[in-house]
């Protein structure tokens, strides 16, 4: 019996099997299209957001810690901020994925792309929670939705530093732009 890839090919049983990424030349053609002097705009982008969802998490444990007002107003702001710069890098990531077809062919990309949502969800939950009293807001809700998108960063990073050390997405193969 003929295996899969012969089958398809229509070849005989001497056949060796064939490497899909050799097979397909656009897994190869990954570099980044929205780019600043051949430096990917969602890759500097990205920074922001994951820092700020962690200032949230870290002014969250100080307000309570100190139950200093400056701390849930910090928070606020760190939180709002990162879904607004999450929301940018997001739209520069989404608009990657759809124009670089050696990215859109990737199964990891999209599960990049689903976790970058749902996080985008929790950071705006957080802040629009905030946005009625953020002191009221910090405990036990706020710190509770700070600790959920402080792991889904830590997730959708993951994926996303997966997709570029171990892909190579959104890198130049020729040091160029």
């Amino acid at each position: 019996m003929a295996s899969i890839s012969e089958k398809s090919k229509g070849s005989t049983k001497g056949d060796t099997l064939v490497d899909p990424i050799s097979a397909h030349p656009a897994f190869n053609r990954t570099e980044s299209q929205i780019a600043v002097a051949g430096h990917p705009i969602h890759a500097m982008l990205v920074a922001f957001p994951i820092a700020l969802a962690m200032c949230t998490l870290g002014a969250d444990g100080f307000y309570w810690w100190t139950g200093d007002v400056f701390w849930a107003r910090a928070a606020l702001w760190a939180s709002g901020m990162a879904f607004l710069l999450g929301v940018t890098a997001g739209v520069s990531g989404t608009v990657e994925l759809l124009m670089v077809r050696g990215i859109r062919i990737r199964a990891a990309s999209w599960t990049h792309f689903v976790l970058a949502v749902m996080l985008l969800s929790i950071l705006g939950a957080n802040w629009g929670y905030r946005l009625t009293g953020y002191e009221q807001a910090v405990l036990p809700w706020g710190i509770m939705l700070s600790l959920f998108a402080a792991g889904f960063t830590g997730l959708t990073g993951w994926h996303g530093g997966k997709l570029v050390f171990d892909y190579h997405i959104g890198t130049s193969s020729t040091g160029r732009d």
